[in-house]
């Protein structure tokens, strides 16, 4: 499934593509690129939870970290997001790329993934595109895109 979801980001949206594409043909798209259709409709499924988040969204701006507040997570949580996905998001957040409202969000979608293995390049792959889907995000969608392609290049320290 997570396959399927990086193909249609780089494939679609990251690159801007005509995204007036109807179920179908995307399905028939994806199932023609070699992809099983259960990882496609689960995708699928995924992205239009992801959509739901723009209604209610608060602009980030409202929303200030509260250097006192901890997250707390679940075992369930700690299982999925190690030490170092945990501490990149606690990292994200002090360099305003998160906020409270959005950490929540990448945080779900992360849960909401049927995938026994996830890494930190996993993660940074699904808070990009929790920050491409919301209203208001384009600053730190971009901050968080140079984040992920500095990285590979070695340029974060």
């Amino acid at each position: 499934m997570f396959d399927v979801l990086m193909y249609l980001f780089e494939t679609y949206i990251h690159n801007e593509a005509e995204m007036q594409v109807d179920q179908d043909t995307l399905t028939d798209d994806l199932t023609y690129a070699g992809f099983h259709r259960e990882d496609i409709y689960n995708a699928l499924n995924w992205l239009e939870k992801l959509a739901d988040y723009q209604k209610g969204f608060v602009d980030p701006i409202l929303l200030a970290n509260d250097p006192l507040l901890m997250r707390i997570y679940t075992e369930e949580e700690g299982q999925r997001l190690d030490a170092e996905c945990r501490g990149f998001l606690l990292f994200l957040e002090q360099i305003q790329v998160l906020n409270m409202e959005t950490r929540e969000m990448v945080i779900e979608r992360v849960m909401a993934l049927d995938t026994l293995e996830f890494d930190l390049e996993d993660l940074k792959w699904v808070v990009l595109m929790v920050l491409f889907n919301l209203p208001g995000c384009a600053n730190a969608y971009q901050q968080m895109e140079k984040l992920l392609f500095d990285v590979s290049e070695g340029m974060l320290h």
